[in-house]
């Protein structure tokens, strides 16, 4: 899913409120598997925001009687995030507002160290910018998020206790050893859920080691499915 790409039915897309991005994400999966009894068993995983979106999710998923899997949440943890949000604002003023090229933005996030892996780069790049030759810059940024700023609070407020409490098998997976929160290292020495440090990464890990990632992922899901990959089940054909 693309940010940015998806547009409202009531004409209201500058409401980025965390109760309207999990209600967007639930109606996702409505329509893509209109029936539970029919739906495979789900694996939710978000990447730092979209963390609390599948955390917010999962429980209204299991109501509406999906099978989750487990909840897999990569780089984000409650207090570390909001800490940072008094600096958000210093950040984007960093940012450059455009780019003459596509080449230029993808180099940009590579030498910033926003991103390490260029091949990914040059891939997921393009789709976060519009192009319009009659701008300033032919390419600038497809979501302005210093827009997003009333919400960034309501994103990641109450994340931790939210996902501790996900009727699930949960994964922390960190890019670095990023400090836990008061709850989550609680959390952690109980076992209430497993987390992964992946060395060499920054903060979009799936970006930088992709490969490192899936292995996680899979690793995770066929523990918690208790699926052996290509061996069939019983009475399937």
């Amino acid at each position: 899913m693309i940010t940015g790409k998806t547009t409202s039915t009531d004409g209201k897309d500058e409401d980025l409120s965390i109760e309207v991005l999990v209600d967007d994400f639930i109606d996702l999966i409505k329509t893509m598997f209109p029936d539970p009894t029919q739906t495979p068993t789900l694996l939710l995983v978000g990447h730092s925001m979209g963390g609390s979106v599948v955390v917010q999710s999962c429980p209204r998923l299991q109501e509406a009687k999906y099978r989750i899997a487990g909840v897999a949440v990569l780089d984000v943890v409650e207090g570390s995030a909001l800490d940072a949000l008094p600096h958000m604002h210093s950040l984007l003023n960093a940012r450059p507002d455009g780019f003459d090229s596509v080449e230029e933005a993808v180099e940009w996030h590579i030498s910033t160290n926003t991103m390490h892996n260029p091949n990914s780069a040059r891939i997921s790049i393009p789709a976060i910018f519009r192009h319009d030759e009659n701008a300033s810059y032919p390419y600038h940024w497809r979501t302005p998020l210093r827009s997003t700023a009333p919400y960034w609070t309501s994103w990641f407020k109450g994340l931790s206790s939210k996902f501790l409490a996900a009727r699930t098998a949960r994964i922390l997976v960190l890019a670095g050893t990023d400090r836990l929160d008061k709850e989550l290292m609680i959390g952690q020495m109980q076992g209430k859920f497993q987390q992964v440090v992946v060395p060499g990464v920054g903060h979009m890990l799936h970006e930088d080691d992709p490969t490192r990632i899936a292995e996680i992922m899979v690793e995770f899901w066929k523990r918690n499915e208790r699926v052996v990959v290509g061996i069939k089940k019983v009475g399937e054909r």
